[in-house]
């Protein structure tokens, strides 16, 4: 269980978040001189060099993302050059992919940071310039709710690459393509010319994600522990039924594999925030603001719970928290994580996410309600932000260690010698590290809150 008297106030940790751009921004201009574009999208390291894999491209939003977060946190042009021009070269293939379930990753990270630059007048920039970037988040919002499943009762959810059948926890955090789009006005234009409401296929896709893949410890969860999240939830596509929980990265579908976990967190209290800026005449079609926001909030209150009580005391979890080495390991949750262990991997890139989602929480829910998430959010970032998470070593690749990819696969590189991962880097663990970084300076310097909303 995280200890939140370890907690740092958000002014002690100014130092390390410093720290960590100073770091990052060697680390973004090494990537780029040694990058060739060919390979594809960077998405693992091996021996501290930035590897691809060939069935992927999800990780490439996050490339220039991080560039552009570097610009926001130290206004240095090299960095804004970098992800604005890499953005209009390399991205708009992203902004028409039908493939994936990934367009909150690469596209808001990518054309809607630049977009929230501009509207924030932090980058200059003209009409047409702001037009581009919303072109594409309209677009990349409405592709990506036309990968649509229905269920019996008429909502849906965006189906993941295993197929219709397939809900992935991750999408929750894709759901902002959704969000801002709908915020610019857009619709997704069906079969008859059909006008899909872009804000209704985001809150039925939360709602089935809050029904299926979360579990409460009642009703019919009453079996299991509250806050548990399935990686995938598998349905009936000729009728609609749900079926059963499966995972595709997790230990068993019956496990929490704690970076699934981690998103749906995040992608609640994201959405939560955008809610506050719907109005209500939009959400009384699909249940009224109290009714959504409720369940929402539920969900968001029941993960961030689980989250604090199944990390290791500093913050920092397994990779799945049903892994069966557990139980060789003791009384493992009431001590830090340990990354060397010889029985299983921790997962920094989880925390990453998991350390903005619970920081979110807190300030959505205010002083008094919210705390003890603001505080373990701070608890996260301040063993986050140090060894043996930084990655001091100017010659290695990546910005935050012990970042497991597909542990049941083997898909992570395993040095010689070692049993379990280590010392290796991801681009979302290394994007995620520096939103949480820029989300908490942010606050720190009095800018205005970090959010597309």
């Amino acid at each position: 269980m995280i200890q939140l008297d370890r907690a740092p106030n958000l002014g002690a940790l100014k130092p390390k978040l410093e720290h960590v751009f100073e770091l990052s921004a060697a680390k973004i201009r090494a990537l780029a001189e040694a990058w060739d574009p060919a390979q594809g999208a960077p998405v693992v390291t091996v021996r501290g060099r930035y590897t691809s894999r060939a069935w992927t491209e999800w990780t490439q939003g996050f490339q220039f993302g991080s560039a552009l977060l570097q610009y926001d946190a130290t206004g240095e042009p090299w960095f804004l050059d970098h992800g604005r021009q890499n953005t209009l070269r390399v991205m708009a293939a992203h902004v028409t992919h039908f493939g994936v379930h990934d367009h909150g990753f690469n596209n808001v990270s990518t054309y809607g940071n630049l977009w929230r630059l501009l509207r924030e007048g932090k980058i200059p920039g003209g009409e047409f310039e702001k037009d581009c970037y919303e072109l594409a988040l309209k677009a990349s919002g409405a592709v990506q709710a036309a990968r649509w499943s229905f269920l019996r009762d008429g909502r849906g959810y965006i189906y993941s690459f295993n197929g219709p059948h397939s809900l992935f926890a991750d999408t929750m955090r894709s759901l902002r393509s959704l969000a801002v789009a709908h915020k610019l006005g857009h619709v997704l234009w069906g079969e008859s010319d059909q006008r899909i409401s872009l804000l209704e296929r985001m809150v039925h896709h939360a709602s089935v994600t809050a029904e299926f893949a979360v579990f409460y410890g009642q009703g019919r969860d009453q079996y299991d522990v509250a806050g548990r999240v399935a990686h995938e939830s598998i349905f009936n596509v000729n009728d609609g039924a749900y079926r059963c929980p499966g995972t595709q990265q997790g230990y068993s579908p019956f496990t929490t594999w704690t970076r699934a976990l981690a998103w749906v967190m995040l992608g609640f209290a994201e959405e939560l925030e955008f809610l506050r800026t719907a109005a209500d005449n939009d959400l009384a079609p699909l249940g009224g603001r109290a009714e959504v926001e409720g369940w929402m909030l539920r969900a968001l209150r029941a993960t961030c719970d689980y989250y604090l009580e199944f990390s290791p005391a500093d913050g920092i979890p397994f990779w799945d928290t049903g892994a069966p080495g557990l139980a060789k390991l003791g009384d493992c949750l009431n001590r830090p994580s340990d990354p060397y262990n010889e029985v299983e991997p921790v997962d920094s890139s989880a925390a990453a996410i998991a350390a903005q989602a619970l920081w979110r929480c807190g300030m959505y829910l205010g002083p008094e309600e919210g705390n003890r998430y603001c505080r373990a959010a701070l608890a996260v970032a301040d063993t986050l932000f140090d060894r043996p998470y930084l990655a001091e070593n100017p010659s290695h690749q990546g910005l935050i260690l012990h970042s497991v990819y597909h542990r049941p696969q083997g898909w992570d590189f395993v040095p010689p010698g070692h049993r379990i991962p280590c010392d290796e880097s991801s681009m979302w663990g290394d994007y995620h590290a520096r939103e949480l970084a820029l989300l908490l300076l942010r606050q720190l310097r009095g800018e205005p809150y970090l959010t597309f909303f």
